[in-house]
């Protein structure tokens, strides 16, 4: 994300008035002391109500709450520290930095007007909510898959450790390749950067920040990676780790590998899976994934076509005024020829000509 494109909320809200832009957004930094706490699929839009446990969420922050630009959801904005540990849990989410915001300012009544300090009750909602074992959202699918406390389990191999195993592993030149920035094999770079991080979600437990670290060192690493693709503000590389996460159903066990699994030398990623025609739910993530990225495809050839066909035009245009030019001038020298004319007339006549008339 480029600080020189930011500005303050004032000028953010002239230049969307101008129909240049969408929306408004806020960059958490880890110079600011904010703290943005995502509260989505917890809010009737019709009734306008919060459901639980979002209520006693909001209550609980007690600080400025925004209605989410899906009308679904909720924002709470406060002062504190983001207590260490995971940061999101169902459909509960707490960023303080590397996020952007998108912002509505479509205040919830009853809530504060301020930005206020809350690291109290911010510290008690994360440990209720986010960070204990038996946290859960009511009425929502919990993000955590069937084989959570082997992903919940931290790996104590090192980055270049980690790496080398995958290198090692059944599928190792296949992740290699990748790892080299290789999309042989892919329809696109996305759907290569889809099968790397599904492979690097086995082999770091689900890790999303270890996950988006080794990415970021490969060969497939590049701007898009942080560029905002989504309506809730997720960067594109956000949204391919999370679904490389949901679509992997095994994760690399250490203590597996030590009794003599298979697993140690790693199972090929759900993505190849999907290739392979297997039935399982990743083939249905797979598809609809696809299906997504070839309708960006589509929609970018036809604005390419677009394009070429206005620049066609733009030749066509230029090739026929250079050819009237072309057969004005030949008519004038013909009539030149035609006409006994002595030196002097010659000469003047033929600088008319070369001049453009």
């Amino acid at each position: 994300m480029d600080d020189r494109t930011w500005t303050s909320l004032e000028r953010a809200l002239e230049y969307v008035a101008t129909g240049a832009a969408d929306g408004v957004g806020f960059v958490f930094t880890a110079t600011d002391p904010l703290v943005g706490v995502d509260l989505d699929d917890c809010r009737d839009p019709e009734a306008g109500e919060p459901l639980e446990p979002a209520s006693s969420i909001i209550e609980q922050l007690d600080s400025f709450t925004e209605v989410s630009p899906s009308g679904t959801g909720y924002h709470v904005l406060l002062e504190g520290d983001l207590p260490d540990g995971r940061n999101r849990h169902g459909s509960i989410e707490m960023y303080d930095q590397a996020r952007f915001f998108t912002v509505t300012a479509d205040h919830v009544d009853g809530t504060p007007t301020s930005i206020n300090e809350r690291q109290e009750a911010l510290e008690e909602v994360h440990e209720e909510f986010v960070a204990s074992e038996e946290s859960g959202t009511a009425g929502t699918v919990d993000d955590e898959s069937p084989n959570t406390e082997a992903r919940d389990q931290p790996l104590e191999l090192e980055d270049e450790d980690l790496l080398e195993k995958a290198r090692s592993a059944s599928n190792g030149e296949k992740f290699d390749r990748l790892w080299r920035g290789s999309t042989a094999g892919y329809d696109s770079q996305s759907e290569a950067d889809m099968a790397l991080c599904c492979l690097l979600a086995f082999w770091t437990g689900g890790d999303h920040a270890r996950m988006d670290r080794l990415f970021r060192q490969s060969g497939l690493s590049r701007e898009k990676w942080d560029e905002v693709h989504y309506a809730d503000g997720s960067t594109y590389g956000e949204k391919t780790i999370e679904r490389a996460i949901d679509a992997t159903d095994e994760f690399y066990d250490p203590s597996a590998a030590v009794s003599g699994n298979t697993m140690e030398v790693g199972v090929d990623s759900p993505f190849e899976s999907y290739v392979q025609n297997d039935t399982s739910r990743p083939k249905q993530t797979y598809l609809e994934e696809k299906n997504r990225l070839l309708e960006h495809r589509v929609d970018d050839l036809e604005q390419t076509i677009v394009e070429q066909r206005e620049q066609l035009e733009t030749l066509t245009a230029e090739r026929n005024e250079l050819r009237t030019l072309l057969e004005q001038r030949e008519e004038t020298l013909e009539q030149i020829r035609e006409q006994p004319v002595d030196d002097h007339s010659i000469r003047r006549r033929m600088k008319s000509v070369f001049r453009g008339g």
